[in-house]
Order: structure tokens, then C-alpha cells, then sequence
């Protein structure tokens, strides 16, 4: 969960496009959202960051279109999280993304309402991979795609990666493996650690898009 954010709660979105035009069309749809509490554009980063430090904004919607976006995406990221819209699903675009902490992605033939759940997954703290961009990391994670330090999980670290992707929470977890919530803590901070990623989400969206069994099933 960031930002305080629950199920039954709105959610206020910055959209940052350098196309006036495209932007307020976005303003406006998001507008019509019962879940949105409102929605604000910004042209670029500095006009992004004078918009947040007026206001608490729980997703940052930007368009990877907007001149410098990746670079506008590092700056705000580890404080807001950012859904990266018109995204193409390629290797280069897949793998920049990531390392620049996107913690959503639309592809651009996605509908609106694709859209509002990648904003209400964002607003969780939660990330979403579609299966296009799950590939894509894949192909550049070394031999057959298989992400470095899968090897090394444990039994219990597979386990506990398979219930994430059931979309439990740590407490939820502790309470069917019957264990204390800080021991799951400790696992999602080692296997998160030995593949590399910054997000429970990642983790399981690296092994989803290889099929990678792992307690006793196979993610597909």
C-alpha cells in the first residue's frame, strides 16, 4: 500500500504530456472516473515536480511520447508511482522502463478501461506487467530469458513468490504458511534480492512470463 491508499478510497492523478491536446483529453476522461479525485497535467518534469510540491498526487501518469521521459520517470519515481502510457513493448523501451522504476505500464492499443485498473494497481503500491513487456525483459535477462538468481530461490521463497502472484499481502501470507509476517518480510526482501527487481510485482511478473514452476505449479 503508498500513500495511504485502500479499496474504497479516490485517487488523484498527475499527467505529464507535452501534447497539450492529449493531455487534457486524458484530464478529461480521467475526470469521469468515480475512483478519480481529480486529475492535473504538467507539460514536463519541472512542471511536474512545482505541480507535487503543492499537492499529494497517488499515480503519476506519464507519456513516454513527452521529450525526456525516462529522465523525467527516475526523478519522480521512488516517491510517486509512475504508469507509463503508449508503450510499445519493445526490448530497449521494456528494459529502460524498468530501470527507470515504472511501476505501470499501458500499451498503446489498451482501452480506458485498462487504464483505470493499471492507476488503481499503481495507487496500491502494486506493479503491473503486461505479458508484452514480461517477454521483452525476459529476452534480455541473459540465457533462455531466465532471470539471474532464479536458481537460488528457495523452496519457501518460491512458495512465497507464487502467493504474491495470487495478489496476497505479507500479513496474508504469514497467515496461511503460518508464520510471523516479519519472517515473510525477510523472504520478499531475499528473493527480491536475488532476482534483481525493486518490486514484489516484478519478481513475479519475471517468472510468470518463463512459466518458472515453483511450489509444486507453473506460472503461466
Amino acid at each position: 500500500m503508498m500513500n495511504g491508499y485502500a479499496n474504497d478510497s479516490r485517487i488523484r492523478v498527475l499527467v505529464i504530456d507535452d501534447i497539450r491536446l492529449y493531455r487534457e483529453s486524458l484530464i478529461s476522461m480521467l475526470s469521469l472516473e468515480p475512483t478519480i479525485t481529480g486529475a492535473v497535467g504538467a507539460v514536463d518534469g519541472d512542471d511536474a515536480l512545482r505541480q507535487l510540491d503543492g499537492a499529494t498526487f497517488e499515480v503519476i501518469l506519464l507519456s513516454l511520447a513527452t521529450s525526456g521521459s525516462l529522465r523525467i520517470c527516475r526523478a519522480l519515481a521512488s516517491t510517486t508511482p509512475v504508469v507509463a502510457l503508449a508503450v510499445t513493448g519493445g526490448d530497449d523501451e521494456a528494459v529502460a522502463c524498468a530501470e527507470a522504476g515504472v511501476a505501470g505500464y499501458l500499451m498503446r492499443d489498451e482501452p480506458q478501461d485498462a487504464l483505470v485498473k493499471v492507476i488503481a494497481t499503481a495507487a496500491r503500491g502494486e506493479t503491473s506487467c503486461p505479458p508484452q513487456v514480461a517477454a521483452a525483459l525476459m529476452r534480455r535477462m541473459g540465457p533462455r530469458g531466465r532471470p539471474p538468481g532464479a536458481s537460488r530461490l528457495t523452496v519457501r521463497e518460491r512458495e512465497i513468490l507464487g502467493l504474491i502472484d495470487d495478489g496476497m499481502s505479507n500479513k496474508e501470507i504469514a497467515r496461511k504458511l503460518c508464520i510471523e509476517v516479519r519472517t515473510v518480510k525477510n523472504h520478499v526482501h531475499n528473493l527480491l534480492e536475488k532476482l534483481s527487481v525493486h518490486r514484489r510485482g516484478e519478481a513475479a511478473a519475471l517468472l510468470r512470463g518463463r512459466g518458472e514452476p515453483y511450489a509444486g505449479r507453473v506460472l503461466r
